[in-house]
């Protein structure tokens, strides 16, 4: 365990207990949720002791915050594609594939320490942390936090939905040109927007779709519901693609390309995005040259 933040309570302070107190002292930290999450968690001490959520605050209470993860005991040498870095965050472009985070040893979180520089501010987390998630078969952009500050801040920003992200999909069917998918996931409420990029002609399938999708909430799997929902499942999901049309060997073709917030430190407007990936306009070319040669062959009979 690592402390990150500590807390001398001055004289004079009123009636109050911990989960107030604590969001007005720790920069880490700043909401009531969160310190409720982190008290549960054992990571708040006061006076060296675990503490409980009612607990009442008094003068000359040391109060500590808590790191309680450590370093993975053995680095998973995974090169990954760092878009941004400085002291406070990193952005890597995740690939399809692989987990975040979890119990396994390959995971995209225990390959950070061999692609990131440790932060040398006073808050450095001693493991850095996603901001959020991706699923496994998606690529793309992934927020990482590298101090106390920016992991409160960022999830802050997801909390109050202010962060923007922008996802490249290649869907089965023939999608209209913009649209609203409002559908509540496993009874809570779920909202994505899309608008078309282009479309193909395509022999098996008749359509494909290339389009920019951009949750407005974050439930897992959002996308790849909505979208199946619709009757247009994402390119190659074998969750919630249909039987017979799902691609073996080639992946899902969806991606977070875009990521606008607001920094943690400098408190400027980040707009990070990548290219969308070689095979989603190289499979639609391909599909479209299918079609336009089976159907000149059929011309000709």
């Amino acid at each position: 365990m690592k402390i990150i933040e500590a807390h001398l309570v001055p004289e004079g302070i009123g009636n109050i207990r911990l989960q107030e107190y604590a969001p007005t002292i720790f920069t880490g930290i700043s909401t009531r949720q969160g310190i409720k999450k982190a008290i549960k968690k054992g990571m708040i001490h006061v006076n060296g002791v675990v503490a409980s959520t009612g607990l009442w605050v008094k003068p000359g209470q040391k109060i500590e915050l808590f790191d309680l993860e450590l370093p993975p005991s053995k680095i998973y040498k995974l090169r990954l594609d760092v878009v941004y870095e400085d002291e406070s965050i990193a952005i890597i472009n995740k690939p399809g594939g692989i987990c975040v985070s979890g119990n396994q040893f390959r995971t995209v979180q225990n390959a950070l320490p061999f692609n990131l520089r440790p932060s040398l501010s006073s808050n450095a987390l001693p493991v850095f942390r996603p901001a959020h998630r991706i699923d496994s078969p998606t690529c793309g952009l992934l927020l990482i936090a590298k101090t106390a500050e920016a992991i409160a801040h960022l999830g802050d920003q997801f909390e109050n939905r202010t962060i923007k992200k922008r996802y490249r999909a290649v869907v089965i069917g023939n999608l209209q040109d913009k649209g609203i998918i409002d559908m509540d996931i496993d009874g809570k409420e779920a909202v994505t927007s899309f608008q078309l990029v282009n479309k193909v002609r395509s022999i098996r399938n008749q359509f494909l779709s290339m389009v920019d999708l951009f949750p407005n909430t974050g439930r897992t799997h959002q996308l790849r519901i909505h979208m199946a929902a619709l009757g247009m499942p994402i390119l190659g999901d074998k969750m919630y693609g249909t039987e017979g049309e799902i691609l073996r060997g080639k992946g899902l073709f969806l991606c977070a390309v875009g990521l606008q917030f607001i920094h943690p430190q400098s408190k400027k407007e980040m707009d990070i995005s990548i290219d969308v990936p070689y095979k989603f306009g190289r499979f639609m070319k391909m599909e479209q040259q299918r079609w336009e040669k089976y159907n000149s062959e059929l011309i000709d009979l």
